[in-house]
């Protein structure tokens, strides 16, 4: 009867010491989080005493003299839209994380006290020194507000500060458009600092330079590569650091396709249709003919309104002159088919009016003879009859020449249904050829 009781204070007491130490778990770990609390804003203080945000960690916090040794300020680019590319301006639109990181010495706290990272608030980060980089080919730009300022701060133990902001901007972008519309391009984006020389600041680009946005889609260009390098710059005699980002850009030919050589090739097919009118549908072919040039000319004026005016012929200009000009020669084809036919018309018009005036002389002659000159006129039916037997074979004659001059009419018309599209076959053999080969050479960047 003495084990039960034994075993049940035993029991007591082991639940007594359990709650104890639960308690005393639970109190360490509340006292810790207050510690840290405390410690992380000790620790602001004691970074912010003294520190000036407007002297760049490369000089010397006592006694503000150069160190020796310039900032690192690595790079790195996330891509979330770029969202135009503009033939018209020359310049394209996206929107970016820019993400920065340096070391800034003064800014080193010790990590003993168990943080890891420190997250500064949008309105302390005013207070912290931060690279003088600028956008160079930028036309315009802003930083994201909504709903409050889109950018972040962390610092660590060692002094590393690690930035980024949300910036969307226009930024400019020198296009070679000799091959336009089945053209490549490469735009580019230039950082340097503005005010700091490379001896107090270097900028270089994080590996990889650039990410992008896995929902990142171009309506009309598809990006190929992406080629990070260096490019610092003297200005004045002073070396500044500058880094360089050309983003390769091929363009979509769909669109193209479908709504430039594709209607613009039509048009030149139904020009033909000429060609298989008779040589007597003179309104019909005129109409057609005009048409096709008219749309044609309509064509390339809507094309060209959204286009850049550059000095060097376009890959696209030869398309649409090539086209004009088949369009042009078969309207000119009619036109000598059209003269050649009329003038042999006309030339036999005139020669069968003498005869047909003769005709109409006679019959009313006979019907104002009286019955005494009858005789007479018996006697000068031999000679007449030698005159329309002359007269009808000058008529052959003439009939002979105006059917082969028709003929002849008809054999260009023949000719021409070969001519023309095999012509133009040949032409967009060469003209696919040479502009799917052919790569123009990049004129050199300039700022």
């Amino acid at each position: 009867m003495s084990y039960p009781s034994n075993y049940s204070a035993c029991e007591h007491s082991v639940r007594f010491l359990v709650g104890i130490f639960l308690i005393l778990l639970f109190g360490c770990e509340q006292y810790s989080t207050s510690a840290a609390n405390i410690s992380r804003k000790d620790i602001l203080d004691s970074l912010f005493d003294g520190y000036d945000a407007w002297i760049s960690p490369s000089f010397d916090k006592t006694s503000l003299r150069y160190s020796g040794r310039p900032v690192i300020d690595i790079i790195q680019l996330y891509i979330l839209s770029i969202d135009s590319i503009r033939d018209t301006n020359m310049d394209y639109a996206m929107s970016f994380y820019f993400r920065q990181r340096w070391i800034d010495e003064r800014l080193r706290y010790n990590e003993s006290h168990g943080i890891d990272v420190i997250e500064l608030d949008t309105k302390i980060m005013e207070n912290i020194w931060v690279p003088d980089v600028y956008f160079v080919n930028e036309k315009q730009a802003t930083m994201h507000d909504v709903t409050v300022p889109n950018k972040m701060m962390y610092l660590y133990p060692n002094g590393l500060v690690l930035y980024s902001a949300r910036i969307s901007g226009v930024f400019s972008c020198m296009m070679n458009l000799q091959k336009y519309p089945l053209d490549r391009q490469i735009c580019s984006l230039r950082l340097e600092s503005y005010a700091h020389s490379a001896k107090n600041l270097v900028v270089r680009w994080k590996s990889p330079a650039v990410e992008f946005s896995p929902t990142l889609q171009l309506p009309q260009f598809e990006i190929e590569k992406n080629h990070p390098s260096i490019c610092d710059t003297l200005y004045m005699g002073i070396n500044y650091s500058c880094i360089l980002l050309d983003i390769h850009l091929r363009r979509n030919h769909g669109y193209y396709i479908t709504q430039i050589y594709v209607p613009s090739a039509l048009v030149v097919v139904l020009s033909w249709v000429n060609f298989w009118l008779t040589v007597d549908a003179v309104p019909a072919r005129i109409s057609l003919g005009l048409l096709t040039v008219l749309t044609t000319t309509t064509q390339s004026t809507s094309f060209f309104s959204n286009l850049q005016k550059v000095s060097y012929i376009k890959a696209l200009d030869v398309w649409l002159a090539m086209c004009m000009l088949f369009v042009f020669a078969a309207l000119l084809e009619f036109a000598y088919v059209n003269v050649t036919y009329r003038v042999t018309n006309r030339r036999k018009s005139i020669q069968d009016l003498p005869m047909f005036i003769h005709k109409n002389g006679d019959a009313r002659f006979d019907s104002i003879f009286s019955k005494d000159e009858t005789e007479e006129k018996s006697n000068k039916i031999p000679h007449q009859t030698q005159n329309q037997h002359c007269g009808n074979k000058r008529t052959g004659v003439l009939g002979s020449l105006y059917s082969k001059e028709r003929e002849k009419a008809r054999n260009i018309d023949r000719i021409s249904r070969i001519a023309f599209p095999v012509t133009f076959l040949v032409f967009n053999i060469v003209y696919w050829c040479v502009y799917f080969l052919w790569e123009p050479t990049h004129e050199p960047k300039t700022s």
